[in-house]
Protein backbone atom coordinates (compact mmCIF):
# COMPACT_ATOMS: atom_id res chain seq x y z
CA UNK A 1 0.00 0.00 0.00
CA UNK A 2 2.98 2.16 0.67
CA UNK A 3 4.26 1.77 -2.60
CA UNK A 4 0.85 2.69 -4.16
CA UNK A 5 0.80 6.08 -2.09
CA UNK A 6 4.23 6.97 -3.24
CA UNK A 7 3.14 6.49 -7.01
CA UNK A 8 -0.24 8.16 -6.94
CA UNK A 9 1.58 11.65 -4.41
CA UNK A 10 4.44 11.29 -6.90
CA UNK A 11 2.03 11.08 -10.33
CA UNK A 12 0.35 14.22 -8.61
CA UNK A 13 3.41 16.17 -7.67
CA UNK A 14 4.77 15.83 -11.47
CA UNK A 15 1.52 16.98 -12.81
CA UNK A 16 1.73 20.18 -10.22
CA UNK A 17 5.14 20.55 -11.40
CA UNK A 18 3.95 20.68 -14.86
CA UNK A 19 0.44 22.56 -14.46
CA UNK A 20 3.15 25.47 -12.71
CA UNK A 21 5.32 25.30 -15.37
CA UNK A 22 8.60 24.79 -13.30
CA UNK A 23 9.72 22.32 -15.77
CA UNK A 24 10.27 24.53 -18.56
CA UNK A 25 13.78 25.63 -19.28
CA UNK A 26 13.02 29.32 -19.72
CA UNK A 27 11.34 29.19 -15.97
CA UNK A 28 14.37 27.60 -14.70
CA UNK A 29 16.71 30.45 -16.77
CA UNK A 30 14.26 33.11 -15.33
CA UNK A 31 14.97 32.03 -11.76
CA UNK A 32 18.50 31.48 -12.31
CA UNK A 33 18.84 35.20 -13.37
CA UNK A 34 16.51 36.03 -10.63
CA UNK A 35 13.64 37.20 -13.41
CA UNK A 36 10.91 34.68 -12.64
CA UNK A 37 10.16 33.75 -9.40
CA UNK A 38 7.95 31.30 -10.86
CA UNK A 39 9.79 28.13 -9.05
CA UNK A 40 10.50 30.19 -6.18
CA UNK A 41 6.74 30.92 -5.14
CA UNK A 42 5.85 27.22 -6.30
CA UNK A 43 8.59 26.17 -3.56
CA UNK A 44 7.60 28.48 -1.43
CA UNK A 45 3.98 27.75 -1.35
CA UNK A 46 5.00 23.66 -1.58
CA UNK A 47 7.05 24.50 2.06
CA UNK A 48 4.51 25.87 3.38
CA UNK A 49 1.57 23.63 2.75
CA UNK A 50 4.31 20.67 3.74
CA UNK A 51 5.43 22.65 7.33
CA UNK A 52 1.77 22.61 8.15
CA UNK A 53 0.58 19.18 6.87
CA UNK A 54 3.68 17.39 8.38
CA UNK A 55 3.60 18.73 12.13
CA UNK A 56 -0.24 18.42 12.06
CA UNK A 57 0.14 14.98 11.11
CA UNK A 58 3.09 14.30 13.52
CA UNK A 59 0.85 15.58 16.25
CA UNK A 60 -1.72 13.61 14.99
CA UNK A 61 0.97 10.72 15.48
CA UNK A 62 0.08 9.63 12.43
CA UNK A 63 3.82 10.62 10.92
CA UNK A 64 7.35 10.54 12.51
CA UNK A 65 10.05 13.61 11.86
CA UNK A 66 13.28 11.87 11.24
CA UNK A 67 15.50 14.91 12.09
CA UNK A 68 19.03 14.89 10.36
CA UNK A 69 21.65 16.28 11.54
CA UNK A 70 22.86 20.21 10.58
CA UNK A 71 26.02 19.58 9.38
CA UNK A 72 27.55 22.98 7.56
CA UNK A 73 30.41 21.20 5.66
CA UNK A 74 28.12 18.58 3.80
CA UNK A 75 25.67 21.08 3.37
CA UNK A 76 27.61 23.69 1.70
CA UNK A 77 29.51 21.67 -0.56
CA UNK A 78 25.83 19.62 -1.26
CA UNK A 79 24.57 23.53 -1.95
CA UNK A 80 27.70 24.46 -4.32
CA UNK A 81 27.55 21.26 -6.41
CA UNK A 82 23.37 21.46 -6.72
CA UNK A 83 23.89 25.14 -7.78
CA UNK A 84 26.90 24.38 -10.49
CA UNK A 85 24.66 21.53 -11.49
CA UNK A 86 21.55 23.62 -11.77
CA UNK A 87 23.01 26.46 -13.72
CA UNK A 88 24.75 23.72 -16.23
CA UNK A 89 22.38 21.76 -16.90
CA UNK A 90 19.20 24.28 -16.86
CA UNK A 91 16.99 21.81 -14.51
CA UNK A 92 17.07 20.76 -10.52
CA UNK A 93 16.98 16.89 -10.28
CA UNK A 94 13.05 17.23 -9.80
CA UNK A 95 12.54 19.77 -12.77
CA UNK A 96 14.73 16.94 -14.73
CA UNK A 97 12.83 14.03 -14.19
CA UNK A 98 9.34 15.88 -15.38
CA UNK A 99 11.32 17.41 -18.31
CA UNK A 100 12.43 13.97 -19.31
CA UNK A 101 8.71 12.62 -18.46
CA UNK A 102 7.47 15.39 -21.45
CA UNK A 103 9.68 13.93 -23.79
CA UNK A 104 13.03 16.19 -23.35
CA UNK A 105 15.74 14.59 -24.51
CA UNK A 106 18.06 17.03 -23.07
CA UNK A 107 17.28 16.26 -19.29
CA UNK A 108 18.95 12.75 -20.33
CA UNK A 109 22.12 14.44 -19.46
CA UNK A 110 21.00 15.51 -15.90
CA UNK A 111 19.88 12.10 -14.87
CA UNK A 112 22.78 10.61 -16.10
CA UNK A 113 24.95 13.90 -13.84
CA UNK A 114 22.85 12.35 -10.70
CA UNK A 115 23.58 8.77 -11.63
CA UNK A 116 27.04 9.46 -11.59
CA UNK A 117 27.45 11.94 -8.98
CA UNK A 118 25.37 9.66 -6.63
CA UNK A 119 27.71 6.66 -7.34
CA UNK A 120 30.66 9.42 -7.35
CA UNK A 121 29.72 10.00 -3.40
CA UNK A 122 28.96 6.51 -2.76
CA UNK A 123 32.84 5.98 -3.42
CA UNK A 124 33.89 9.38 -1.81
CA UNK A 125 31.68 8.89 1.53
CA UNK A 126 34.19 7.17 3.80
CA UNK A 127 36.47 10.03 3.11
CA UNK A 128 33.83 13.01 3.21
CA UNK A 129 32.19 11.38 6.68
CA UNK A 130 35.72 11.86 7.93
CA UNK A 131 36.40 14.97 6.80
CA UNK A 132 33.77 17.60 5.30
CA UNK A 133 30.72 16.12 7.14
CA UNK A 134 32.25 16.95 10.56
CA UNK A 135 32.71 20.64 9.43
CA UNK A 136 29.82 22.46 11.28
CA UNK A 137 28.68 19.43 13.36
CA UNK A 138 25.19 21.02 15.07
CA UNK A 139 23.68 17.25 15.72
CA UNK A 140 19.78 17.59 14.76
CA UNK A 141 18.55 20.55 15.52
CA UNK A 142 15.36 22.21 14.50
CA UNK A 143 13.98 26.11 14.70
CA UNK A 144 11.76 25.18 17.28
CA UNK A 145 14.20 23.76 19.55
CA UNK A 146 16.83 26.60 19.02
CA UNK A 147 14.12 29.37 19.91
CA UNK A 148 12.76 27.09 22.43
CA UNK A 149 9.22 27.06 21.30
CA UNK A 150 6.02 25.42 20.10
CA UNK A 151 6.12 24.49 16.38
CA UNK A 152 2.47 26.34 16.08
CA UNK A 153 3.91 29.17 17.74
CA UNK A 154 6.37 29.47 15.05
CA UNK A 155 4.15 28.12 11.90
CA UNK A 156 1.77 30.94 11.61
CA UNK A 157 4.46 33.47 11.45
CA UNK A 158 6.68 31.21 8.46
CA UNK A 159 3.16 31.06 6.97
CA UNK A 160 2.29 34.75 7.33
CA UNK A 161 5.79 36.15 5.98
CA UNK A 162 5.75 33.14 3.07
CA UNK A 163 2.08 34.49 2.02
CA UNK A 164 3.59 38.19 2.50
CA UNK A 165 6.79 37.22 0.04
CA UNK A 166 4.62 35.42 -2.63
CA UNK A 167 2.39 38.47 -2.51
CA UNK A 168 4.86 41.10 -3.02
CA UNK A 169 6.94 38.73 -5.47
CA UNK A 170 3.31 38.80 -7.12
CA UNK A 171 2.72 42.36 -7.37
CA UNK A 172 6.12 42.75 -8.96
CA UNK A 173 5.67 40.88 -11.92
CA UNK A 174 7.83 38.10 -10.55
Amino acid sequence: MDHIFGLVTGVLFGVLLQRAEVIRYDRQLGALLLKDMTIVKFMLSTILVGMVGVYFLVDLGLAKLSIKPLILGGTVLGGLLFGAGWGLLGYCPGTAGGALGEGRVDALAGMAGMLVGAAVFAEAYPLLKATVLTWGDYGKLTLPQLMDQSHWVLIPWFCLLGVWLLRWLHKRGL
